[in-house]
């Protein structure tokens, strides 16, 4: 009796973990925040204002009247959606709100109270009005940029706006061609402009541009093309509206070089850069054989996912990592492009005693500034203590392909009836679980090649190779392998997934095959200098000239009408 009384409080205590864990779970999942279009507007201009809750956050009842004070609420409107992913459901509420600005400034869209949360603040940057088109003009069309100095690999943003005080029918703007710049179009925005009492619509496309070399990049004139709509007079009048016409001027950037001052050896030009860590457990309650997953995070404002370095989990006496493999994201914010990075991984303490995690210290190039910072994760030390009676390491993971297990060693019968059966029952089945998935996986691999992930958007060998560039440029060594692979999969698609030393045999180059070597010893052996990209960009465009088939994808037409 005794020992089935601490069974059950063992049962029982971890039935409360899991009940804590799940409560603080949903009170993370208890945020509501808030975005807008565009940060940058001028006086007359409409913005939109959305506040969004993903739980049970009363969102209709958020107190809006801080906002009156800088801004003139036109229109509200409320929507809901429901997404349904892996089983798990997610429900998105959001507040739409049309709002005008009151002066000119930098203004500020204040933190709003919605029941026991708030949301986060917004700078709002608003410029003057501007004045009215010259000569009696209804339809203008210009480009413009954020900035024209940048480094190499630094973003730069290219609005291309529509302004007409007429209806028009059949827009259409020529598709941005850039030679030596990576090129990725933003999301399109329409809102109101008042002009001296006129009411304008205005429509945007921004780019997202990053060049590639030093020196000036030119942008050419742009053409937008349209027909007025003045009302068909007949059900056969398709096209009465005049064609309409319009080009913007040709710009220029001045791209700076990799700053010599700069000690980095990834070459990271961005507005903001941030790392973040999360541990699945705290790390000063681990014990001898226990699992914790360490996650970091890392954030570039102005940076392409690709772009950021990975980070490498090195192992130490008592401590064994086991990592997963990244997740590499890109998103849209009002400055333009936010690269994401989150790398994670597995730790096994295997002796107890007190450990230091060293600081992760990444340098970046303030654009802004122009000088050097430090994205620094501080350290953190983990304190092991002794396991449980009979607790002992997990094996190590055994690897097939992409998949990792680590092995668990099933208990045996008694075992499992003398303690809390049905906890090791449980894990037994899941190690079986994933044995079984092994298997099934090996022997798929075995019958046929695994098929080519379908490619959709802006993923195409133009692109790709772009990004290889990039990461030549950057002496990213890492990101460079993988780009190799990306693009060799585009441009020979019919041939499968391939590895690295597949397609190094495809193109059948020694010296490329050589420098690939010779990268890899620099990322994996003790050649720990810095590597140099330059290299060997002159010779992947050298094979891409070689080996360029007519089987390689074409780029498709981009569809820019705006809405």
């Amino acid at each position: 009796m005794k020992v089935l009384g601490n069974n059950r409080g063992k049962v029982l205590g971890k039935l409360c973990l899991l009940a804590l864990c799940l409560l603080m779970a949903r009170t993370s999942l208890a945020a509501v925040t808030a975005s807008v279009d565009r940060d940058r507007v001028a006086m007359g201009d409409t913005m939109r204002l959305v506040i969004s809750a993903t739980a049970n956050e009363p969102i209709n009842n958020a107190d809006l009247r801080p906002i009156l004070k800088d801004f003139e609420v036109l229109q509200r409107s409320n929507s809901s959606s429901t997404n349904i992913v892996n089983g798990q459901t997610t429900q998105t509420r959001e507040i739409i709100l049309d709002i005008r600005p009151r002066r000119v400034g930098t203004l500020r869209v204040p933190a709003l109270q919605v029941g026991t949360t708030t949301t986060n603040y917004l700078l709002i940057s608003v410029g003057p009005a501007p004045v009215s088109a010259s000569g009696g003009q209804t339809i203008i069309f210009e480009a413009e940029l954020d900035r024209t100095q940048t480094y190499v690999q630094g973003q730069v943003i290219l609005t291309l706006r529509v302004q007409q005080a007429v209806n028009l029918d059949s827009r259409s703007i020529t598709e941005l061609q850039l030679d030596n710049a990576f090129v990725t179009q933003l999301e399109q925005n329409s809102f109101q402009r008042t002009i001296e009492g006129r009411p304008w619509l205005i429509h945007e496309i921004r780019y997202a541009i990053f060049p590639e070399q030093s020196g000036l990049l030119s942008i050419p004139s742009q053409t937008f093309t349209a027909r007025e709509s003045t009302g068909r007079r007949g059900i056969f009048d398709m096209n009465s509206g005049r064609q309409i016409s319009r080009e913007s001027r040709a710009l220029t950037i001045d791209v700076l070089p990799r700053p010599q001052e700069f000690s980095g050896s990834t070459w990271l030009p961005a507005r903001n850069l941030t790392i973040e860590e999360q541990w699945s457990i705290p790390p000063e309650q681990l014990k001898i054989g226990e699992s914790v997953t360490r996650t970091i995070n890392i954030k570039g404002e102005g940076l392409q996912g690709a772009q950021l370095p990975p980070i490498q989990f090195k192992p130490s006496a008592g401590l064994k990592y086991y990592p997963d493999q990244p997740v590499i994201e890109n998103s849209e914010v009002g400055s333009g492009l936010l690269g994401s990075r989150v790398d994670s991984a597995a730790l096994v303490p295997t002796a107890e005693g007190n450990y230091n995690v060293p600081e992760v210290r990444i340098p970046w190039w303030d654009i802004e500034a122009g000088k050097i910072r430090y994205a620094v994760l501080p350290a953190t030390q983990i304190a092991v203590a002794a396991g449980d009676p009979g607790s002992r390491p997990p094996a190590a993971p055994i690897s097939s392909g992409d998949v990792v297990v680590v092995a668990n060693t099933a208990p045996s019968p008694t075992a499992m009836t003398e303690d809390a059966g049905p906890w090791k029952i449980a894990t037994a089945l899941t190690a079986l679980g994933w044995l079984l998935s092994l298997l099934f996986i090996a022997l798929k691999r075995r019958k046929k090649p695994v098929p080519k992930t379908p490619t959709t958007g802006q993923l195409n060998e133009a692109n790709a190779f772009k990004q290889l560039m990039a990461a030549c440029a950057g002496n990213n060594g890492a990101a460079t392998r993988k780009a190799f692979v990306d693009w060799g999969n585009l441009l020979y698609s019919d041939r499968g997934a391939m590895t690295l030393e597949a397609t190094l045999k495809i193109f059948d180059d020694k010296t490329l095959t050589s420098a690939f070597e010779q990268l890899n010893r620099q990322l994996y052996g003790t050649d720990k200098q810095q590597w140099d990209g330059a290299e060997m960009a002159d010779l992947l465009r050298s094979a891409r000239k070689k080996h360029k088939t007519s089987s390689a994808k074409k780029e498709p037409a981009l569809q820019l009408y705006p809405t």
